[in-house]
């Protein structure tokens, strides 16, 4: 049954987002649906934003589609005729390891939407959902992913002891070497290093990172922050440290 959804955003929207590649041409993003009804409404949507869009009905075809596709972005419904959706983000990521996924799921329970997230999705709708709630999640990630506005400033450098981020060309790097994260990895660390010495949170990194709470699952938190220990701190003089009963706070060891 077709999922109901909220009118197609005006122009007023669709101009306070002029996202793009940094070549300049168009944001690329994979739609995977099998209810081909709803696929194309939000193809439509998408395309209105001005950027390029193609379809896929099951797993298989979503992850040949991204090989030669190359999206900047997923939209991906967890259910799907030959695989779920964790599987097809198994797959792409292997294929494109900084890929942003956002998942659709009508599941209710929490425990189920956050599964996605836990995977490695960047964040998820659940249906029924507005169109205007799919686009504004859609341009988070993109924005976290490094796609800019057409009138986009500078950035800066970001530097905490050895470690150094740079803002404009999404590069982190400890002691020289080039860490590969993943779009929220790269926000959350982002977050952090602007925030040396302060101990932040679960609920604010909760409410930065990914602007809204997991009705208390600030296990998502912890697993984030494992997912950078690992890449960051491994081998390494430990720069992110658990102040415990209150949060993370990202320093060099004294």
């Amino acid at each position: 049954m077709m999922t109901v959804m909220a009118p197609i955003p005006s122009s007023a929207t669709r101009s306070e987002s002029s996202l793009q590649r940094a070549d300049g041409s168009a944001v690329r993003v994979l739609v995977v649906d099998d209810e081909a009804s709803l696929a194309e409404l939000l193809a439509s949507v998408l395309r209105y934003e001005g950027w390029e869009i193609r379809t896929a009905a099951d797993g298989s075809s979503a992850v040949r589609t991204a090989r030669e596709f190359q999206p900047d972005a997923v939209l991906l419904d967890m259910m799907l005729p030959d695989f779920d959706g964790l599987e097809v983000l198994r797959r792409v990521r292997g294929i494109l390891p900084q890929v942003c996924v956002l998942f659709l799921t009508a599941r209710d329970s929490v425990q189920d939407r956050v599964s996605g997230i836990t995977a490695g999705g960047d964040d998820y709708v659940t249906k029924p959902f507005s169109l205007e709630e799919v686009v504004a999640r859609l341009r988070g990630l993109l924005r976290r992913a490094g796609m800019a506005r057409a009138s986009s400033g500078s950035g800066s450098e970001l530097v905490v002891a050895d470690l150094t981020m740079d803002e404009d060309a999404r590069e982190v790097r400890r002691g020289g070497d080039l860490i590969d994260l993943t779009a929220t990895e790269f926000e959350l660390l982002r977050f952090m290093m602007r925030n040396p010495r302060r101990v932040l949170s679960k609920a604010q990194i909760l409410d930065r990172v990914w602007n809204y709470d997991f009705g208390g699952q600030a296990h998502v938190v912890e697993l984030y922050i494992s997912y950078l220990r690992k890449k960051i701190d491994t081998g390494r003089e430990p720069l992110i440290h658990t102040v415990r009963g209150v949060g993370y706070v990202l320093k060099p060891q004294v």
